[in-house]
């Protein structure tokens, strides 16, 4: 408990302008921007109704889907960046460093609030896979190499994107802290972005993780109702 009471009472402003800045950068849609430009049209209302990638793709094309994937990316990229910028004058030292983290975990997780409930578009946006995805390699590339091998093996077998991605999002959380609790045994420590994580620490990423996969997978309740009555599209090999 002493370092979030730390986190609030010494490096509040830290937090504040850095979710205010990750939800204000995020709540700008690459989806409904390039849509309109190509289209003339709010890609909210085509196809399933989600301004993200996979509609882009299905509805306007790939170079749209391209374009509408590197901007929801870069928007974790941005978001996380600009804290970690901010707080770079703070003690290397194992304890600020994980004060860092959490600063920098809070920043993705309203980056993908910005994308899903966006101020600029009457809090209606996307579902925030691409985002989250962007947040992983920013705060753990580990996680991101391992969220990135179960898609994979989802959407080999089953060929729709929205399974790889609601079970990424639910493992997310569980994957995030694992990692960071074999740190704290060493294990691998080479490759640990911090060294001898704390319970407390764990715990942070566990929860801010958590509430990203569950925003993830609420998002998707239009999907989960089609994967379960099986009408749910599939991405043919000719997409």
């Amino acid at each position: 408990m002493e370092m979030l009471a730390e986190l609030f009472t010494h490096y509040w402003l830290y937090m504040i302008i850095a979710v205010a800045a990750a939800y204000l950068i995020s709540s700008v849609n690459t989806s409904i921007i390039v849509t309109r430009i190509v289209k003339h049209e709010d890609i909210r209302k085509m196809g399933s109704g989600n301004a993200g990638f996979t509609n882009v793709l299905r509805c306007v094309g790939k170079v749209p889907a391209i374009i509408t994937f590197v901007g929801d990316f870069l928007k974790g990229v941005v978001s996380i960046l600009i804290p970690y910028i901010m707080t770079a004058g703070m003690a290397s030292d194992t304890h600020d460093q994980q004060i860092r983290t959490i600063i920098l975990y809070m920043a993705g997780l309203f980056a993908v609030l910005g994308h899903m409930f966006p101020v600029y578009y009457r809090f209606k946006g996307g579902k925030g896979v691409v985002t989250t995805a962007s947040v992983m390699i920013m705060t753990d590339w580990r996680v991101l190499a391992a969220e990135l091998l179960i898609f994979a093996v989802l959407f080999l077998i089953s060929k729709t994107i929205s399974k790889g991605s609601l079970m990424c999002a639910a493992a997310y959380p569980f994957v995030a802290a694992v990692l960071r609790l074999l740190d704290s045994m060493e294990v691998l420590s080479f490759l640990a972005p911090i060294q001898d994580p704390t319970p407390m620490f764990i715990a942070c990423v566990f929860v801010i993780t958590l509430i990203n996969g569950a925003a993830v997978i609420i998002k998707h309740k239009d999907n989960i109702k089609r994967i379960l009555d099986g009408t749910e599209k599939k991405i043919t090999s000719k997409a």
